[in-house]
This record gives C-alpha cells, structure tokens and sequence, in this order.
C-alpha cells in the first residue's frame, strides 16, 4: 500500500498555543466605508485589547480608533477601509489606510490634509493627553491612498483611562 501524502499541516490544537499577551496583539481587518464602521472598529477594538490583557488603555483606544475610522470613510473613493491594531515596544499602534490619493497639486493636497486634519481634532487631543503621536501620509501599499496613524503609550493611556473614568 502506497504512503499517504498531505501537503496541509495537521490542526494545531489551541490548548498548546500560549495565551493572548500585549506583545502578540497583531490584527489587521477590513472594513466597509460605510457608517456603521466607526461602531465595528470600537467593539473589536475593545473586545481585542481585553483578551489581550490591555483593558487599561480602552478608552483611549477606542476613541482613537473610531476617530480615524470615520475620517477614513468620510475620505475614501473606494468601498473598504483597512484597520491594523499592533501592540509593540510598550505602545499601542492604530493605522488606517484609505483610498483616497494623495493630491499632486501641493495646494490640494494642503486642502485636504487640513480637512482631514480638522477632522481629527478629538483624537489630536486625546493622543496629545497620552502623550502620544500621529501623522497623516501617503499609503505605501501598491494601491496608493492614504494613511493615517496613532501611537499611544502605555502610560499615557493607562492615564488618561483613569481620568475619563474619574471625572463626575
């Protein structure tokens, strides 16, 4: 009788694998543009960060997620958006990524950085209060279009958690 030959990996089983830790935190979704995004990104944000052991930085989390959610959808030409969640070197990391060209035209592409900019004005503030950083720039993907970005220390986080759920 012949030998059986599979090309496919047996099943890893998840009792062997280790439990979800802030360093393993590494998600990447694809969203609709569409208005019901900015509520999808803020439950799986949340539901992310607590089985991997951040709960302490979700409200910071969220808003900034949710925050560029919505502009990306209020920006983008194309039917999808693209989220990534990565935990790394004791920061939170959110990125989104739109289809919406950068201008040639530097007057335009100013125009639209402002507006977009303006946007984000609640998120700017909540990533200034967890002493945080963001940009706005070109996608480096093959499909062009923008990406925006948000990192948010632990600490500040944590901080600016403890406030919010502090305040009458």
């Amino acid at each position: 009788m012949p030998a059986v030959v599979t090309s496919c990996p047996p099943p890893v089983h998840s009792d062997l694998l280790p439990p979800p830790t802030p360093e393993t935190l590494a998600y990447s979704l694809t969203l609709p543009a569409a208005p019901q995004t900015p509520a999808i990104i803020r439950s799986a944000t949340r539901t992310i960060l607590q089985v991997h052991g951040l709960g302490d930085v979700t409200d910071a989390a969220v808003l900034v997620a949710s925050e560029l959610a919505a502009c990306a959808c209020r920006f983008t030409p194309t039917a999808e958006v693209y989220a990534s969640l990565r935990y790394r070197d004791g920061a939170l990391r959110v990125i989104l990524y739109d289809g919406h060209p950068r201008h040639t035209n530097p007057r335009l592409a100013a125009a639209c950085e402002a507006r977009r900019r303006a946007t984000l004005r609640v998120m700017a503030s909540v990533v200034r209060a967890c002493r945080g950083d963001w940009g706005i720039g070109e996608a480096r993907e093959p499909g062009g279009g923008t990406r925006m970005w948000a990192v948010l220390p632990h600490a500040g986080a944590c901080a600016f958690t403890r406030n919010v759920r502090e305040e009458p």
